[in-house]
Formats: structure tokens, C-alpha cells, sequence
């Protein structure tokens, strides 16, 4: 599979990559590292990024604005993206071929191509194997640019390489990016370093979670209570680990109310979560998943559900 994407992406002159909503440093990792080491080995293909970008993740990159007109005879290549409903930018479809490559379990397999290795720690990690196949298969390089971005998006989904998730694998690949020019303080620095407001924010979760003798915990941030500390509810996501200091916890949901919706993110140091994801129009990894609630009634919904999750597990 991974030598057919090689393929696909010689055969064509213009090739666009999409990646999910709500973008992560391995969405920003996988999607525009891809992008850099496309250019990096093939100078004359006209390569773009698309998708609305995250301020936060300003320190990674920044994808493009182009015309519809861009995308006829285009090859779309969508990365960690696990269904067609998160994919940012719905022109997606205006393309001639789809490339999905993904870490997520396969339950939308969207796509002419599809590569998906949910053993992998993260998509970056997956593009760093298909550079490895690139370098054998097609003479391909690695850039700097390109490491940075992979580099960032593997330590990102795995946590700093604290989750399950990180394998041998994934620490061999990690030590073969940091050989290039990476400044990793710059890049450790942009993803963890936070304003004080959003310390304050911090110190109200934690002063303010609800965990119950099952080791299940969550907390609510309605707007207002992040009107109150300045905070945008994309901030928030560089606080949802925060709970997995805590000692029993097995699994925890953070609430953070945006518009007319409710973000639902649910992370878990023993049981399967991703499943109750789906439930409520979300998914992800059996350890770290989104969904959204359309009511605070529905919220306590996935409460009591993640409740007799956390009852279960042995």
C-alpha cells in the first residue's frame, strides 16, 4: 500500500492534503509534514494545505487558502482523519483520487487508497514510515522542515511518549527525526507552555472536578466559566490530560460548551472509551476520543455512561 501512495503522488502534478476538524499537532504533523516532504523530493509538483488553522498551533505551520479551481485533476491525500464528516474542508470531493491515511479504527473506509494502521502511535509516525518506504522504493529525502513537523505531531498524540500507544516503533522514528535541525525547546515550548489565564483555568478544574468511588471523573466548562478566565474553547485542549494527574482515576470527560454545541472529550488510563464516542457522534482511539453532547441533559448522559464503563472495568 504504502509503495501504491508513492504512486499516486509521482503521477500527479497538483496534490492537495486535507486533515480533520479541530486540528492536533499530529493533524498538523501528518497532513503538512507529508506536504513538506512531497516538495522536499518532488520540486515541481504544486503541493497544498488546507483547512482552518488553529492559533495554537501557529508555532507548527500554517495551511493555505486556494480556488475551487485548484482542485480538478488534483490528488487528495486526507491524513488522520477518521470519517468523511471531520474531514476540514468538504471540497475535498472535488478531487480526482483519495488517499486516506489514518491511525484511527476504520469505520468510515472513505477513499481509492487507504492505508490505516491503528497499531501506529500516530499518523505523523505513519508518515515517517512511508518516508522510510520512499527512501527505498523512489531515492526519497527527508527535510528539516518536514522532521519538525513529524517530530511534533509524534510526540503530541503520544503524550510526550508517556501513552501506551508509544512503541519501539515510535521511538525509533522519533530518534531518527531528532538528527535533523530541530529545535526542540522552540517546538516543546509552543505545544505546553500556557498563558496564566489558562493556569487559572487549570486551578478551577481542578479544584472543581467530580470523581466518584469508580475512579470516573468529569467537568463541566459552560461558557461562562470560560468567560470568566478568557479563555476560547480551543484553549482548552491543551487541559484536557490535566485529570490524569490524579491519582485513581481511570477514566474523565471534559465538557466545553462552544456556540449551540458541546465538546465532549473523554481520555482513560484503562478502559475502552472510543466506543462510547461513537455513540454520541464522535470516536477515536480506545483511549482519547471527542463526541459532542447537544444539551447539558445530554452531557449527564455521557456521565452516567462513562460511569458504568468505569463500574466494568476490571
Amino acid at each position: 500500500m504504502k509503495r501504491q501512495i508513492i504512486d499516486k503522488i509521482k503521477q500527479y502534478d497538483t496534490i492537495i492534503l486535507h486533515r480533520h476538524v479541530r486540528p492536533d499537532p499530529d493533524a498538523y504533523g501528518s497532513q503538512i509534514g507529508l506536504a513538506e516532504l512531497i516538495r522536499a523530493n518532488y520540486p515541481e509538483k504544486i503541493v497544498f494545505t488546507v483547512g482552518e488553522h488553529d492559533d495554537s498551533l501557529s508555532f507548527m505551520a500554517f495551511p493555505q487558502q486556494i480556488d475551487d479551481a485548484q482542485f480538478e485533476n488534483a490528488l487528495i491525500i486526507v491524513t488522520d482523519t477518521a470519517n468523511t464528516e471531520r474531514i476540514d474542508d468538504e471540497r475535498y470531493v472535488k478531487g480526482d483520487c483519495i488517499i486516506k491515511i489514518d491511525h484511527h479504527p476504520n469505520d468510515d473506509a472513505y477513499g481509492d487508497l487507504l492505508w490505516v494502521d491503528t497499531n501506529a502511535s500516530s499518523c505523523s509516525e505513519m508518515i515517517y514510515e512511508l518516508y522510510e518506504e520512499g527512501k527505498i522504493y523512489a531515492g526519497w529525502n527527508m527535510s528539516d522542515a518536514a522532521a519538525r513537523l513529524l517530530f511534533a505531531g509524534i510526540v503530541g498524540d503520544t503524550g510526550r511518549f508517556l501513552f501506551p500507544s508509544a512503541t519501539s516503533k515510535t521511538f525509533e522514528a522519533a530518534g531518527q527525526l531528532v538528527q535533523y535541525n530541530i529545535d526542540r525547546n522552540a517546538l516543546f515550548d509552543g505545544m505546553y507552555e500556557m498563558e496564566r489565564k489558562l493556569l487559572n483555568l487549570q486551578g478551577y478544574i481542578y479544584q472543581h472536578f467530580v470523581m466518584d468511588e469508580c475512579g470516573m471523573a468529569y467537568i463541566k466548562l459552560p461558557t461562562a466559566i470560560l468567560n470568566q478566565f478568557d479563555a476560547t474553547p480551543s484553549e482548552t485542549s491543551l487541559l484536557v490530560g490535566s485529570l490524569g494527574n490524579v491519582k485513581n482515576i481511570r477514566a474523565w470527560v471534559m465538557f466545553i460548551e462552544e456556540n449551540d454545541t458541546i465538546r465532549v472529550r473523554l481520555r482513560s488510563k484503562g478502559p475502552i472509551i472510543n466506543e462510547l464516542a461513537k455513540k454520541y457522534k464522535g470516536g477515536g482511539h480506545p483511549l482519547a476520543s471527542g463526541a459532542t453532547a447537544y444539551s447539558w441533559e445530554e452531557a449527564d448522559y455521557v456521565i452516567e455512561d462513562l460511569k458504568a464503563i468505569c463500574k466494568e472495568y476490571k
